[in-house]
């Protein structure tokens, strides 16, 4: 064999071994296996939030609430109140990135507290997928999405599953003032796979 081919060998297989290499971080990175799992998750709606001890919800801008919002928060509920769970606003999720259909609510449990509660969620799978309470106006098409990492935005989360009815636990002292949207937001890739306005 000539010197030639004799470079060539160790050329191609270090030309392999990098292949691989960055084939493998592309699996990781996109995981794209993902868009053919599907995850169902069904919960009965709360009627307490819990009180089970776990990772703590990320926020991010959003101030702590003010002390006379904390003692309302803490202060005895209304007979109303006292019923059940109270739906205090909600929206329909429509599509960014992927199709995405489904109802969110804000609702008030018994408590005091509050829970994002996602009905009827029909979504892709993907990595790191979260569920975000924010400010950002929910807009159609691709202007709506990349804003929701703009503001103010409360984490409540990874996504529990991509269909199915899910609760999502507000953190307590959370600022809910100007917070009107909820998004299922793709934190890997900074982008929006679908949103709801809440009114």
């Amino acid at each position: 064999m000539g010197r030639g081919g004799r470079r060539r060998g160790p050329l191609l297989a270090g030309g392999l071994i990098v292949a691989i290499v960055l084939g493998g971080v592309g699996l990781y990175w996109f995981q794209p296996w993902k868009l053919w799992q599907d995850e169902t998750v069904e919960e009965a709606l709360p009627s307490v939030a819990p009180t089970a001890a776990g990772p703590e919800p990320t926020t991010s801008v959003v101030p702590s609430a003010s002390a006379s919002a904390s003692a309302s928060a803490s202060a005895s509920p209304s007979p109303t109140e006292e019923e059940g769970p109270r739906t205090v606003a909600q929206g329909s999720l429509i599509s960014h990135e992927h199709t995405t259909t489904g109802t969110v609510k804000l609702i008030r449990l018994p408590d005091g507290s509050h829970t994002v509660r996602l009905e009827n969620l029909d979504t892709s799978n993907g990595p790191d997928l979260r569920v975000w309470l924010t400010d950002a106006p929910v807009k159609e098409g691709k202007a709506g999405w990349h804003v929701f990492d703009d503001g103010k935005y409360v984490s409540l989360g990874k996504l529990k599953g991509n269909k199915g009815d899910q609760n999502y636990t507000v953190p307590a002292g959370a600022d809910l003032s100007g917070l009107t949207s909820v998004a299922i937001w793709c934190d890997r890739f900074d982008v929006s796979f679908g949103a709801a306005k809440l009114a």
